[in-house]
C-alpha cells in the first residue's frame, strides 16, 4: 500500500511521432513523471489493443510494437523496453473477476502507450503491463468493468489510459490550417466540462448519443480509455486537464489527471 494514492491519468496521444518530438504535448507529459510519486508499475489502456475480450500483457519483456506504416524509419525503429510484471498482471485477473482475462504473450506496447510514457518514464524503468479493451462491451460495461481496477491507485500502480476523445481520420488534415472545426471543438469541451462535473452519465453515453459525436468519436476505440481511468476516480480526487486542443482538425489533445 502506498501512502497517497497514485493519480490515474488519461492522455490523448496524438499522432505516433510524438514519440520523437519536443513540443507542448510531450513537455507536459514529462512533467507528468517528474511531478509524480514514483510507481512501483503502470497498468496501460490503448485504444490500439482493442480486441474480443479481457487480456493483459504477462510476460517480463514486452516488445515495443510498430503498429503504423508511413513513418520514418527513426519511428519504425524506435525501442521502449520497459519490463513487463507477472505479478500486477496477476493482480488484474484477481480484480476483474468473474469476467475472464488471458495472458496474452504476443502483444507488447503499442504505440498509443510507449509514444507517451517514454516521455513519461525516459529511461523505461517502470514495468508496464498493457490491457486489452473488449470490443463487445458498451460503455456502460467498460465503465463498470473499470471500476474494480481503483484499488490499483493505492497499491503503487499508475493508470494510464491512452486515446483521443476525437478522433476521426476521415477528416485528418494535414498543416495548421485555422483551427478546428466548430464539431471537434464543441464535443471536446463537452467532455471536459463533464469530466470536471464528475458527469459520468455524459461521459458513457457521449460517445453514441451525445451532439456531434457521429463526426467526433465515428470509430469508439480512442474514446474508452477515458472511461478506464475516470471510472477509478475518487471524491477529493483534484483534477488537472494538463494538454487540450484539437490537432489536424480531427484529433483532440486533451488529457486528463485524477489526484
Amino acid at each position: 500500500m502506498t501512502a497517497q494514492p497514485l493519480p490515474a491519468v488519461f492522455v490523448g496521444h496524438g499522432s505516433p511521432m510524438n514519440a520523437l518530438e519536443d513540443n507542448a504535448y510531450t513537455r507536459a507529459w514529462a512533467e507528468l513523471g517528474a511531478a509524480i510519486p514514483r510507481p512501483r508499475a503502470v497498468l496501460a489502456i490503448s485504444a490500439h489493443w482493442y480486441v474480443a475480450g479481457s487480456r493483459v500483457t504477462a510476460g517480463t519483456a514486452p516488445r515495443t510494437i510498430h503498429d503504423f506504416g508511413n513513418f520514418p524509419p527513426a519511428l519504425h525503429q524506435f525501442a521502449y523496453p520497459a519490463p513487463g510484471d507477472p505479478a500486477l498482471a496477476a493482480r488484474v485477473h484477481e480484480l476483474l473477476a468473474p469476467t475472464p482475462v488471458a495472458d496474452d504473450a504476443s502483444w507488447g506496447l503499442d504505440h498509443g502507450a510507449w509514444s507517451v510514457l517514454c516521455h513519461v518514464f525516459p529511461a523505461a524503468d517502470v514495468p508496464v503491463v498493457q490491457l486489452s479493451i473488449d470490443d463487445r462491451l458498451t460503455p456502460a460495461a467498460h465503465y463498470e468493468l473499470a471500476k474494480r481496477l481503483a484499488p490499483l491507485r493505492d497499491e503503487g500502480v499508475l493508470i494510464v489510459g491512452t486515446g483521443n476523445v476525437v478522433h476521426n481520420l476521415d477528416v485528418f488534415r494535414g498543416g495548421a490550417g485555422s483551427g478546428p472545426p466548430g464539431w471537434a471543438a464543441r464535443f471536446e469541451e463537452r467532455i471536459q466540462a463533464a469530466v470536471a462535473a464528475d458527469d459520468v452519465r455524459t461521459l458513457v453515453d457521449a460517445p453514441e448519443h451525445a451532439p456531434d459525436a457521429a463526426l467526433a468519436v465515428p470509430d469508439i476505440d480512442h474514446y474508452l480509455p477515458l472511461l478506464y481511468v475516470a471510472a477509478t476516480r475518487r471524491a477529493g480526487d483534484s483534477i488537472a486537464f494538463p494538454t487540450k486542443g484539437v490537432e489536424f482538425g480531427a484529433i483532440s489533445m486533451l488529457s486528463v489527471r485524477f489526484g
